[in-house]
């Protein structure tokens, strides 16, 4: 009989009842306005309506129409940022990978590694890095990915 969730808390001590969401994905910065212009080019993302983002704003939020996901760009004093900690890893929503890539090199982004064909003939992604150095991966789309099963 598998254990119930009062079982599980007690043995690991969290309560396996409380779940959570990702409300948005922040990413520190110098510019916020700037990077989050860039990322809206890239991604197809708005502003949050009645919270335009504007030159100088030290916070700015931009969203997926689509789906709602989040990017919350927060400009840090620091001369150094912080260790990059986290990517994100992005699929084409139509077209392929080798098409968004050659959008993002046109967007001005700089490949850092080239990982095609790495397990593979159509296997595999690029990691780019954004305007302020933060990294990204670019995936095969869920198309390309299902005509290779």
């Amino acid at each position: 009989m598998a254990a119930n969730s009062l079982d599980e808390s007690a043995a690991t001590g969290f309560d396996v009842g409380m779940t959570l969401f990702v409300s948005h994905t922040t990413i520190d910065c110098h510019d916020a306005y700037a990077l989050s212009e860039w990322w809206k080019a890239l991604l197809g993302y708005v502003d949050v309506e009645g919270d335009p983002n504007l030159p100088g704003h030290e916070e700015c939020m931009i969203l997926d129409p689509e789906t709602g996901h989040r990017l919350l760009f927060i400009e840090v004093p620091d001369a150094e940022l912080p260790a990059k900690r986290i990517h994100l890893d992005l699929r084409p929503r139509s077209g392929t990978r080798d098409e968004e890539v050659e959008r993002l090199l046109g967007l001005g982004a700089t490949q850092v590694a080239d990982h095609r064909g790495k397990y593979g003939p159509g296997t595999g992604w690029v990691i780019f890095a954004d305007p302020e150095g933060n990294q990204l991966c670019v995936l095969r789309s869920e198309a390309e990915v299902a005509a290779q099963v």
